[in-house]
């Protein structure tokens, strides 16, 4: 199957090129600037400029749409709403067969600007011609080790003690895609989830366990109806597709280190 693969150097784009080279698969990767890949076709098209889209989807039977540009204001709707738009169109008219979309957990139960955009952007794949899938996993090992990583630079580390998450390696998740790709669109929103619901004092203690670093946690309550739902485990699910723990994410990438 040829699939084009939007966003492709991001942190999970470049897990699912690999993944569906890995599995036979004639990928297309595409991104605004020359990149070069060893198992796939490197292909430049703007979402927010509209450039390049037509010859991108030109012979592909799927897309997954993973493209994001998160809390740059209004570049944000340019490139997850009306690029999503532009991408669907282009894809409908070169009869693209299955458009696989990726959103979050949560997205539509937790009052957080950007979870909005996700939202806005499922609809528009689900109004599409084109037969698609939307596949919502948790928050990644990646962006949550960034975000504690950051908080480690001050005095003390802030926690909710109510908060709980689910967090899913993106090789787990770019998986859990290219089975989907194989089986088809559902015309429904899917949920993929990491092996394990923790609170988020336990995310930070693994962190500090590993990382070798030791910081009191000051608790904090987050207020109001976001803090209520981070704390109603809106951003878990009952899915369970992701085998690699927090704790195993963070020992392997420490022995990289």
């Amino acid at each position: 199957m040829r699939i084009l693969v939007t966003g492709a150097t991001g942190m999970l784009g470049r897990a699912v090129v690999a993944e569906l080279s890995a599995g036979g698969h004639t990928v297309a990767a595409m991104s605004r600037r020359v990149h070069r890949w060893q198992d796939a076709e490197p292909v430049l098209a703007d979402l927010a400029e509209g450039t390049g889209l037509d010859e991108a989807v030109d012979g592909a039977q799927a897309v997954v749409h993973l493209a994001s540009a998160p809390y740059q204001r209004g570049y944000t709707d340019e490139v997850e709403l009306d690029g999503t738009q532009r991408l669907l169109t282009a894809a409908a008219a070169a009869g693209v067969e299955h458009v696989l979309y990726t959103s979050i957990v949560g997205a539509d139960r937790v009052p957080w600007g950007y979870f909005g955009t996700k939202v806005k952007a499922e609809a528009v794949v689900r109004e599409s011609p084109v037969p698609w899938t939307i596949l919502r996993s948790t928050q990644f090992h990646d962006f949550i080790d960034q975000a504690v990583t950051k908080m480690a630079r001050m005095p003390v580390m802030i926690s909710d003690r109510g908060i709980v998450g689910q967090p899913v390696d993106v090789r787990d998740v770019a998986r859990r895609i290219g089975r989907r790709l194989v089986d088809g669109p559902t015309y429904d929103v899917e949920e993929c989830g990491g092996p394990e619901v923790l609170e988020f004092d336990q995310l930070l203690r693994q962190w500090q366990d590993v990382r070798g670093v030791r910081k009191p946690i000051l608790h904090l309550r987050i207020p109001g109806k976001l803090g209520k739902g981070f704390r109603g485990g809106s951003v878990t699910t009952d899915d369970r597709t992701g085998r690699i723990t927090w704790q195993q994410y963070l020992a392997e990438k420490s022995g990289r280190r």
